[in-house]
This record gives structure tokens, C-alpha cells and sequence, in this order.
């Protein structure tokens, strides 16, 4: 399978440098919404949709004034999926299935782009979407991003073991080189998503973390601001921290075959586009 990483959303939030650990930088950083776009053979597969192509027209409308304000949302039509995958030559009716890390406003917001594709998520994710209980959720979640119905496929169930984590297998009407990791602790229904390549295996760990120093095997790192947006935006800090030492143990026993990467992170993104 082929796979391409696109850049479905800049940020450049107030006090990058601080949140990236760079405070010599002039500009503000950029933060990234890292998607995949997966060529199976018979179809297109996407893992998240970034801020999608009506976060262009209206950013606080689509993706919330809050959201837009914190993180310096910079959404632009070129950086939408459906724009990317015609750009590599693709119809982007050809996306018949999304695989979601999960449904904050920066990962579901091109959702509705693809109004045919199957969307496959765990139950506890689409519950809290739907039906979100208390201020957090009701805040993450934008139900004008879910208006269009979307196709769900939703899973509650693990099955077999995947390099010491329960996996999602099989997802319905995807390759069996597809598998939806449980990672909760970013929201309930969080998840990683692994790729069998051919020639080793990506994990997008969604936002199970943010910044690339937190997967260092010695002296692991992260900046206090970006510990503290993540801490901020995480509803079981226990769960995902947990999750964390699992990852971090994984990419280290696994380097050789095994590519561990969050959705926000431009190092790691520019790293993969090489």
C-alpha cells in the first residue's frame, strides 16, 4: 500500500515557541494536522480529515471562535484533504473509507468533504460526538461537522494483540493491514491507527501526544506550555499517560520496523514527507 502525508491544517498558536520548545524563534511555530491518504488498490483510505475545505470560508464557524483563537487555526482550501487528493491526481470520490483517531473539531472537520465514505471510529468516540456529557465534550465535538449523517462503522470491541496493544480487527470492508488501536485518555473512544506498509508499519498515535521529544527512548522531554495545552485538552490524564510509556516502549523495542507519530507534531511530519 501507498501512502501519502498531507497536511490537513497550520496552526500557529499564541506562544508557539514556548508550546515547541524553540525560544529563539522570531515567527510563531506551527503546529500541523497530520492526515494519511492510503492507496489499498481497490480504494483511497484516509486517517483523519484535518479542518476540511469549510474551514477555509468561515474558520470560527466551522471550527469554533475558541478553538480558532487558541490555536492560531490557519485553514486554507489548498491544505484541505479533498484539495490535496486531487492535487496527487486523485477523484476524491474515491475515498471510500475514513479512519479516525478521533472526532475533535481538527480531525472531523473534513468529514463532511466525503459525504459517501464509511467513517470507522470506536463506539465510545461517536457517543461523545453525539451525545457529549458535560463541558468538555461539549466543547470538543461541532455538530455542524456531523450535519451531512455520516456513514458510520463503529467498533467496541478489541480483538487480537498487536505488539503488546489490543487491536480493532478486522475493520469492516478494509484490508486486514488496517487496524484501529485503543489509546484512550486525549477523549474516551481515542485511538491509534497502524499500517502495514510492506515495508514496516506506521502508527498514527493521533493525539496521544503532541510534541516529538515526549517518544525519546533516553530523557524523554515536552515543554511546559505544550504539557500544559496537552493536559488541558485530555479528559483521562492517567489513561493517556499510560498510553504514552506504552508507545514510547514500543517505538524503542520496534525501531527497525515500527513508525510511531502524533497528528500535530512538524518535526515528525516533515521527517515522513521526506
Amino acid at each position: 500500500m501507498k501512502v501519502h502525508h498531507l497536511n490537513c491544517g497550520t496552526m500557529r498558536p499564541f506562544g508557539g515557541r514556548l508550546l515547541d520548545g524553540n525560544p529563539g524563534l522570531v515567527r510563531r511555530s506551527s503546529l500541523v494536522a497530520h492526515c494519511l491518504l492510503v492507496e489499498t488498490g481497490s480504494s483511497l483510505v484516509l486517517v483523519d480529515t484535518g479542518f476540511g475545505s469549510r474551514a477555509a470560508a468561515d474558520p470560527a464557524g466551522w471550527l469554533g471562535g475558541p478553538f480558532t483563537r487558541m490555536v492560531g487555526a490557519r485553514p486554507s482550501e489548498e491544505e484541505s484533504a479533498v484539495a490535496q487528493i486531487r492535487a496527487l491526481g486523485h477523484d476524491p470520490a474515491d475515498v471510500r473509507h475514513i479512519v479516525m483517531t478521533h472526532l475533535d473539531m481538527d480531525h472531523a472537520g473534513g468529514l463532511a468533504d466525503f459525504p459517501d465514505a464509511t467513517v470507522h471510529v470506536r463506539v465510545e468516540e461517536r457517543r461523545a460526538a453525539e451525545q457529549p456529557k458535560g463541558v468538555p465534550e461539549k466543547t470538543r465535538y461541532r455538530a455542524n461537522q456531523f450535519a451531512h449523517s455520516p456513514r458510520w462503522s463503529s467498533y467496541q470491541e478489541a480483538g487480537e494483540r498487536w505488539l503488546g496493544f489490543e487491536a480493532v480487527r478486522p475493520l469492516r470492508g478494509l484490508p486486514p493491514e488496517i487496524l484501529l488501536i485503543p489509546l484512550t485518555g486525549h477523549t474516551d473512544g481515542h485511538a491509534g491507527v497502524a499500517i502495514d506498509t510492506g515495508e514496516g508499519w506506521l502508527l498514527h498515535a493521533g493525539d496521544a501526544y503532541f510534541f516529538h521529544g515526549e517518544m525519546a527512548s533516553v530523557h524523554p522531554y515536552c515543554p511546559p506550555g505544550m504539557r500544559a495545552f496537552t493536559n488541558l485538552n485530555q479528559l483521562d490524564g492517567r489513561a493517556r499517560r499510560a498510553n504514552l510509556a506504552r508507545l514510547r516502549t514500543l517505538a524503542r523495542e520496534h525501531a527497525d520496523d515500527v513508525t510511531v507519530f502524533s497528528a500535530h507534531s512538524p518535526v515528525e511530519f516533515q521527517a515522513l514527507r521526506r
